[in-house]
């Protein structure tokens, strides 16, 4: 179709000055294709450049957002892959009904990309910010990652197996591309709640200690403060956290002590 449009076409009308065009779907499902192909980049980038600000301010740090951009990234890169694989290249295709390797849906990366990113992001923070609570509490990072997971893995679990459950059920659908959306979906919430998030999240943050909450203190007078929990996300002092926790709570230390290993 290419050669068609660019060589074929352009050579047999040349003498006559006849401008001419192709139709139909296949022209059109590359033309699509090749648009967002283009742009997909510049929207990635977009997305990843705009959360990497946000979390900076949230956060007061640089690793954290960092960190978080490409964990986020690799668990969308390996639903990519996995659609690949079962689609085009008919790894376990039969299962869900496919018969045939098909072309991939050239609006699907995009389309994926936008509802992954925004998911990973919602776990991000939602682990982040009991993790940072801690660590304004205590200072001692390692403890903060502990008690942050512990606190929020099984919110998290049960939101993901939710999620999967619903995106699952969607490769009943006898359209190929919902199956598409099916299958990626399912395969990166799974892969984000389980390796990404209660792994290589915690895993990276216990080996860089304090260093996640590192920021410039020419950075930190200019950025604004924003706090996602509506409390103030300065350290309390130590005689107030003393009496807050004896009076409301167990002792950190005692909550660390009965966090399962």
């Amino acid at each position: 179709m290419r050669n068609l449009r660019t060589e074929i076409l352009p050579a047999a009308t040349a003498s006559s000055g006849i401008d001419t065009y192709v139709t139909g779907n296949t022209p059109a499902f590359i033309d699509i294709s090749d648009k967002l192909s283009n742009r997909l980049p510049i929207f990635i980038a977009a997305v990843v450049g705009l959360s990497f600000l946000l979390l900076m301010v949230v956060f007061r740090s640089i690793v954290v957002p960092a960190k978080a951009a490409v964990m986020n990234l690799l668990s969308i890169g390996a639903a990519y892959g996995v659609v690949v694989a079962v689609f085009q290249w008919g790894w376990g295709n039969e299962i869900i009904g496919v018969d045939t390797t098909v072309p991939i849906s050239p609006f699907l990366p995009m389309m994926m990309f936008a509802i992954l990113f925004g998911l990973s992001m919602d776990y991000e923070v939602f682990l982040l910010s009991r993790i940072r609570e801690e660590y304004l509490r205590s200072g001692d990072n390692h403890h903060s990652v502990v008690l942050g997971v512990a606190a929020t893995a099984r919110v998290i679990t049960s939101a993901a197996l939710i999620m999967i459950s619903v995106f699952a059920a969607f490769t009943l659908s006898p359209d190929t591309e919902v199956k598409m959306f099916a299958v990626g979906l399912s395969v990166a919430v799974l892969l984000d709640a389980t390796i990404v998030r209660m792994i290589l999240v915690p895993s990276t943050m216990a080996i860089m200690g304090n260093a996640n909450w590192w920021l410039p203190k020419k950075l930190e007078a200019l950025l604004p403060r924003i706090d996602i929990e509506g409390s103030s996300t300065t350290p309390l002092p130590d005689a107030a956290v003393d009496d807050a926790e004896s009076n409301a709570q167990p002792s950190l230390d005692d909550r660390h002590d009965k966090v399962p290993a």
